[in-house]
């Protein structure tokens, strides 16, 4: 049971973070800010990667949120679908990314 309720807390701190991303506030936690130069992080519009991790934050509560009922009811199910989330949550991580750029790249380029 102590395993669950560790699992809700971290859940709820991812859940958190996402609520923060999706309304644009505070630390952008996003490789594409962390890595950003000074001048391009006063430039870009940062709205879609505030997007991107928001969803991702909430796919990370979501599986953590399996995990512990897994841990609670013993059921196989839970942790298949936590499985089956974190794979589309990097597949999510992944093609958003490529989304971002290329809008990004089409949007500079005219």
């Amino acid at each position: 049971m102590i395993l669950a309720i560790i699992m809700f807390a971290i859940a709820a701190v991812w859940l958190i973070l996402s609520i923060r991303s999706f309304k644009q506030k505070g630390f952008l936690l996003n490789n594409a800010y962390l890595f950003a130069t000074k001048e391009e992080r006063k430039s870009i519009a940062w709205k879609p990667y505030y997007i991107q991790s928001g969803v991702a934050f909430l796919g990370v509560a979501v599986v953590f949120v399996l995990i512990a009922l897994t841990v609670i009811y013993e059921i196989g199910i839970f942790s298949k679908i936590a499985i089956v989330v974190a794979v589309a949550m990097v597949v999510y991580a992944i093609v958003s990314a490529v989304v971002i750029e290329k809008n990004i790249k089409t949007k500079y380029q005219k």
